[in-house]
């Protein structure tokens, strides 16, 4: 298990010019040549166009802004509840930057409110929105913690997640069924040793009733 160290995470992109989608769609044919094959063959016609509609699919990320997500709108109503806040088995697809090739699993989000609340959605969305980018799974795990610890100030946050990665599987070790696990804690998480336990142990009561 990876336990990111508590010191602020911070995302630095380099923003080049985009290409267009004619760019992209020829970068693909480039890559089915390269691979061996015909671009221009029937069957691998439409592929350029496909590709780069799924790529928008899946790294739809980049156009969301998370902490955002987790402001609009907050609740401060919550008859005084301080106790933990958490969803378990958020569903996980992401893609490797290293090779981008996917990984998928799921991810064990909690807080500690100080005041307020966002909507249990909300945290199943910033998930989604910092997975659907190029990542490693250490860094979605602090980017998580991260945002809402920065968009709800609370007393803690817990990140956990499990997840098969596709570039161990498909290629190199060639080792299926093999989860990686990170963790992210921070505020009081990282400091009271039996609130972490108490959020590894619901995390892995998920996982053995799965």
């Amino acid at each position: 298990m990876t336990n990111i160290s508590a010191a602020p995470f911070k995302n630095k992109v380099t923003h080049a010019r985009r290409p267009t989608k004619q760019e992209a769609e020829e970068a693909v044919r480039t890559l089915i040549a390269w691979a061996g094959d015909d671009p221009d063959r029937e069957g691998l016609k439409e592929t350029p166009r496909r590709v780069v509609e799924a790529f928008q699919e899946y790294f739809r990320g980049y156009g969301e802004d998370p902490i955002a997500m987790l402001q609009q709108p907050t609740f401060e109503e919550i008859g005084g509840y301080d106790d933990l806040v958490m969803l378990r088995d958020i569903r996980v697809e992401s893609h490797c930057e290293h090779h981008i090739a996917p990984f998928i699993g799921v991810a064990h989000v909690a807080y500690l409110p100080n005041g307020k609340v966002a909507g249990l959605s909300k945290l199943a969305r910033v998930v989604e929105a910092y997975a659907k980018r190029l990542q490693t799974q250490e860094t979605l795990s602090a980017q998580i913690a991260d945002a809402i610890q920065e968009a709800l100030s609370p007393r803690g946050v817990a990140v956990m997640i499990e997840a098969e990665h596709q570039c161990m599987t498909m290629r190199g070790v060639h080792q299926p069924g093999v989860a990686a696990v990170t963790t992210r804690f921070l505020g009081a998480f990282a400091t009271d040793s039996a609130l972490r336990d108490r959020f590894l142990s619901l995390a892995n009561a998920s996982r053995r009733g799965r």
